[in-house]
Parts: structure tokens; sequence; C-alpha cells
């Protein structure tokens, strides 16, 4: 069985440390790059891009709201035709330094607030994935399983990698438990390894309450902005290992090829 280690990557801020990056793309099998708008700048994204190519990293963008004060994560109503050019903007920031590697971008992911708003909202998730598929049939759209993302983006026939958080809890409906609870984080990297195998294994979502809800699980997402992230990302990955699953970047996966 396959599966996929994604990170948000190139998170450089006042709200966020990249320091871990280096040693996190030595874990990880997919790097979503930060492309300047809720974090990150041309310098974290060609460390992020350069490191990616010599460790066989994909290369995803990760955009967001264009709102560093913030990080992202404040909800902002657009109209469709802005949320379209922020994925448009932030893809070609991200695709010229790629490209001056011998790279190129292959999947996206949302950020923060424009993330979890398309989880909700079928037609902002319908505008998010038609704004990725003009950009190129061959983009892998990385979303929440379950979520109002990956329902849009199958009507559009789109490459759809689904994935889970392995330090984040669901709630019952399968959406996250907000970050304003005290439950919302998994910090103990034993209790996420158990978290991350048993949703892999079983194909669902473990939920907070105990409630299982059945889903597709293509990819780990890891975040990497603190100590206990990559302690978390290296206990993940062996134990995915040790019970014989294939770790693969999103390009390699089966299903992408």
């Amino acid at each position: 069985m396959e599966i996929n280690i994604n990170c948000d990557l190139g998170e450089k801020s006042k709200h966020h440390s990249n320091k871990y990056d280096p040693d996190l793309l030595e874990i990880v099998n997919s790097a979503n790059v930060a492309c300047g708008y809720h974090a990150g700048d041309d310098e974290s994204m060609k460390q992020v891009v350069q490191i990616s190519k010599k460790n066989g990293v994909s290369i995803g963008a990760h955009p967001s709201f264009n709102d560093p004060e913030n990080f992202g994560r404040q909800r902002i109503k657009l109209t469709p035709g802005e949320v379209r050019q922020l994925i448009i903007d932030q893809y070609e920031i991200l695709q010229k330094i790629a490209q001056d590697y011998g790279e190129n971008v292959t999947h996206i992911k949302p950020h923060g607030a424009l993330n979890n708003m398309a989880c909700e909202d079928i037609d902002l998730a319908t505008t998010l994935a038609k704004a990725i598929s003009d950009i190129s049939k061959d983009l892998i759209y990385l979303v929440p399983t379950g979520s109002k993302m990956e329902v849009a983006a199958k009507k559009l026939d789109m490459l759809i990698a689904c994935e889970i958080f392995a330090d984040r809890n669901y709630e019952d409906d399968g959406n996250l438990v907000s970050r304003k609870k005290s439950n919302a984080l998994i910090t103990d990297p034993l209790e996420a390894q158990k978290h991350v195998l048993n949703m892999v294994k079983n194909q669902s979502l473990n939920c907070h309450s105990g409630k299982q809800i059945p889903c597709e699980i293509d990819s780990v997402c890891i975040h990497g902005d603190n100590k206990s992230s990559l302690a978390t990302a290296k206990s993940i990955k062996n134990n995915l290992v040790e019970n014989g699953l294939t770790l693969k970047p999103l390009t390699q996966m089966e299903k992408f090829i």
C-alpha cells in the first residue's frame, strides 16, 4: 500500500520559523511551499525548491489569502474572480522559481482559512477547483478527505490526493477541531503515529469522540513549525514503513502515473 507524507514549508514569518525545513525535507515526500502571501519570500521558496530537488521531494504551491499579518488564518470574503487570481498568481510565483532550478510545481494545496472555508462551502470549493484545473489538468490537487473540496474536484475529474492531518483532531462531521479549542492539536509523537496508522490502515477518519468516518487517504500532512513536529514526522514515517507502507512523492504514486 502506498502513502505520501506532505508538509507545509517555507513559511518564514513573524508567526513561524522555517528553521526545521531542511530537516523536514529529509523526511517528507512532498512540500507545500508558501508563496509569499501568508508567509515566505523568494529566499525561502528558493531554499525549499533546491532542497526538494536534491531529496526527490515533489513541489507544490500553498496559496493563501494575502494576509501575512494573520498568517492566512483569518477568514476573508472575496469574489470568485479575486479567489481565482489569488491561486493563479501564487502558482506562477512559485513555478517561475521552480523552473529556475529545472523543476516544476506539480501539486497545489490551499492554506489556512482559505482551505477551511472551501472545506465547508461548495461554491468556494468549485471556484478553487476550476482555477487549478484551468492552470493545468496535470496538477495534483491536495485536499482534505471528505471535504467539499474533494466533491468539487471530483466533479471536474481532477487528479485528487486526499489528505489527513497527523497532528489534528477531527469533529464528528469530519472537519478539523478548531484551533481555538484545547483539544485541536496532537503534540505527542507516539499518539500521532498511532492516530495516523489507524486512519491509513482503516481508510477512515478518527474523530475525537471515537467515531470513525470511512474515507480515501492518499497523503498525511505534518505541520512543521516546532520541535515536536520534527519528532512527530520521524515517528510517523518510521511507523508507516515498519507497518509495510511504501512512501512516495505524489508524482510517483500509481494513481497519478
